[in-house]
């Protein structure tokens, strides 16, 4: 954009045209852009900085919950796969070295999350609304080919399906893959809960931190990932606003940050401290002794 704005500038025709209205809206747009651009590159690296260390040790620490049998973290460990080379992918951007495979790579990994986003809610709405299938049928060889089926999906998508389509049908091919998963984690919410009244097998702290799962996923993709479904919806559609892609763009990119929340809500230990410490904040504000205690202290 930066080229096309100077043949802009300096187009003799364009220079001394008698009405300099046009020239002047050109500087202000582009200033804007520019403007945005640098917000979004402090961000990128902000949420690369950090993120990149915070996977890694969440990796480490969900192994040990899958050598101990369980399956709900062998979706998380993927989804968090699938966040680090969205990472990886940012850092090419920042530093100038994007080409056109590094974003197909970087839009492969954002389906694959979105993949492990679902398969991370049915799971969780399988223990609670199919509690007897859920017993029998999970095990780890199951879980795995499922999310080799995950991953084996974006690449077939982009690098078979998508190639001979035009900007536009991809799209809308792009925006109808992104909807589908947002009537699903609403889907699995709403049954969860109304399921929950009649579920025993299910121990009360189990529930509650289903149920944690299953909002923060939610939340996490209609806050997140709504606004670049809007945005390929209307570019699919012919509109273009660069505004558009800087705010869907920057949104999109915080939810590797965001996926780690999950990380409380699938260790016990961890979703019980948080617990415990939100119990005694409410406890400490609600009784008076301890706040005359306080008060005398200072």
């Amino acid at each position: 954009m930066e080229a096309e704005f100077n043949d802009t500038i300096y187009d003799t025709d364009y220079y001394y045209d008698t009405d300099f209205t046009g020239l002047q809206d050109d500087i202000d747009i582009y200033k804007e852009y520019m403007d945005m651009h640098y917000i979004f590159y402090v961000v990128t690296c902000i949420i690369i900085s950090i993120g990149l260390l915070l996977m890694l040790v969440t990796i480490y620490a969900l192994l040990s919950l899958v050598r101990q049998g369980q399956v709900a973290p062998i979706y998380v460990i993927n989804l968090l796969i699938s966040d680090i080379i969205q990472l990886c992918c940012m850092i090419a951007f920042v530093s100038d070295h994007e080409t056109l495979m590094t974003d197909d790579v970087y839009r492969c990994g954002l389906l694959s999350s979105v993949g492990f986003m679902v398969c991370i809610s049915l799971e969780r709405y399988l223990v609670i609304v199919h509690p007897l299938w859920y017993r029998f049928k999970r095990t780890i060889k199951i879980s795995v080919a499922v999310c080799a089926v995950v991953w084996a999906f974006p690449p077939v998508c982009f690098f078979i399906m998508i190639p001979w389509a035009t900007y536009m049908v991809q799209f809308m091919v792009f925006s109808i893959i992104l909807i589908i998963p947002f009537p699903l984690f609403i889907f699995f919410l709403v049954r969860t809960l109304r399921a929950l009244s009649s579920s025993v097998s299910v121990h009360s702290d189990e529930k509650r931190r289903i149920v944690g799962t299953l909002v923060v996923v939610l939340l996490i993709y209609t806050l997140l990932f709504l606004p670049i479904i809007i945005r390929f919806l209307l570019q699919a559609t012919g509109f273009y606003s660069f505004k558009l892609d800087f705010a869907s763009d920057a949104f999109v990119s915080l939810s590797p940050l965001a996926d780690l929340l999950l990380y409380i809500f699938i260790r016990k230990q961890t979703m019980g401290n948080c617990l415990a410490s939100v119990c005694c904040c409410i406890k400490e504000s609600n009784d008076p002794t301890a706040s005359a205690v306080t008060v005398d202290d200072i």
